[in-house]
C-alpha cells in the first residue's frame, strides 16, 4: 500500500478532469439510471431530487460525528463498529451504504481513495473535490501515498505506519483523526470547527484550536 494527500486547492500535477470526456463507468451510470426510470423503478423527478439532496450535503454532518467521538469515549465505540448507525444518533442520515471508521492514532494514519471510481460517503461528508476523482490521485495514493501527503503538505514521522484504505460500492471509510492538542476545554461545536473535510480522508490533520 501507499500513502498519501489533502487541502481544498488544486496542485500543478493534478488533471483537469472538468473537461475530460465521460469516463466507461459514468456511461454506465447514465444508462443505468435511465434504463430504472424507463422501468418505472423511480422517477426522473425523484432521481433529480436524491441528486439535488446529494449536492446540497457538506463535510459539517461527518464533522459533528468526529466531534462527538472526540468528547464520548462510548460514542466513539460505536463509530468504530457502526458510522451509520452512530450518525443516525445524532439525527444524520448517512444512507444505507455501509461507512467504516478508521481512527489515527500516534504512529498510524489512514489515508482513504477509491482506486476505480470516486466511490465515497457523500451524504455524511458532501461532495468528493476533484482531486479525489482524479487519475493521478487514485493511482498514486496506493503507490507512493507518503509522497502525495507530503505534496499537500502533510509530512509523516518516517516511523508513522501509513494505511490506504479502497473505498467500494459496498462499503465507503472515514477517517477518525486524532484529537489536536489544546482542545480539551472545547465543547462540541467548537471541535467540530476543527474537523476539515480533507482530515475525514486522511489527507490533513484537523486544524488546531485557536
Amino acid at each position: 500500500m501507499a500513502e498519501a494527500h489533502g487541502h481544498d486547492h488544486a496542485h500543478p500535477h493534478q488533471p483537469d478532469i472538468e473537461d475530460a470526456a465521460p469516463s466507461h463507468y459514468q456511461l454506465m451510470t447514465e444508462a443505468v439510471a435511465g434504463l430504472l426510470v424507463e422501468k418505472g423503478v423511480f422517477t426522473a423527478d425523484a432521481l433529480r431530487a436524491m441528486l439535488e439532496a446529494i449536492d446540497a450535503k457538506s463535510p459539517a454532518d461527518g464533522a459533528r460525528v468526529v466531534a462527538r467521538a472526540w468528547a464520548d469515549d462510548a460514542f466513539r465505540t460505536r463509530v468504530l463498529e457502526d458510522v451509520n448507525a452512530a450518525a443516525s444518533e445524532l439525527g444524520i442520515d448517512a444512507g444505507s451504504i455501509p461507512i467504516r471508521a478508521v481512527a489515527n492514532a500516534p504512529g498510524l494514519h489512514n489515508l482513504v481513495v477509491c482506486t476505480l471510481c470516486s466511490c465515497y460517503p457523500r451524504l455524511l461528508i458532501g461532495l468528493p473535490p476533484d482531486w479525489y476523482k482524479s487519475r493521478a490521485y487514485r493511482s498514486r495514493a496506493v503507490r507512493e501515498p507518503r509522497a502525495v501527503l507530503r505534496e499537500f503538505g502533510l509530512e509523516l514521522p518516517t516511523e508513522t505506519v501509513v494505511r490506504v484504505h479502497d473505498s467500494t460500492a459496498d462499503l465507503r471509510y472515514l477517517v477518525l483523526p486524532e484529537r489536536p492538542a489544546g482542545s480539551d476545554s472545547l465543547d462540541e461545536d467548537a471541535l467540530a470547527a476543527l474537523v476539515t473535510r480533507d482530515c475525514m480522508i486522511g489527507t490533513a490533520r484537523p486544524r488546531a484550536p485557536a
